[in-house]
């Protein structure tokens, strides 16, 4: 029970205040399938470093990157349901949205293994 006579269950941060406008609402829900997707991507491309990459990155530097990348998409999936639902809430409040946490994760991550393949490549690894 949704405590607005609506059918389905709700999570507690969205049980109360004012129903926003349903394009509000299918635009949040549109950016958070947005960030899955792009954990999705990550996850994918963990995979694939180590099942495809071979002996043309050494395992040194493949296996911290996949995790690298596998560690990312998992912490990415959990921000984004947890910004889906702080971006609800606040647009049932009507207060100011939350700060895009999720941008700053994502930028961080990719930039670490950025760095790790640089140093790869600066060091001579694959050659």
């Amino acid at each position: 029970m949704t405590g607005d006579g609506g059918p389905g269950w709700r999570p507690r941060a969205l049980r109360d205040g004012q129903e926003p406008d349903p394009r509000f609402t299918l635009a949040n829900e549109r950016t958070f399938l947005a960030w899955i997707r792009t954990s999705l991507g990550l996850t994918a491309g963990a995979v694939a470093l180590e099942a495809f990459a071979g002996d043309e990155i050494p395992e040194i530097i493949r296996t911290p990157l996949a995790c690298i990348l596998l560690v990312l998409a998992a912490v990415l999936a959990i921000v984004a349901f947890r910004r889906w639902i702080r971006i609800e809430f606040a647009m049932r409040h009507k207060q100011p949205l939350p700060m895009p946490q999720a941008s700053i994760l994502l930028a961080l991550g990719i930039s670490i293994g950025a760095v790790v393949l640089i140093v790869a490549i600066l060091s001579g690894t694959f050659t």
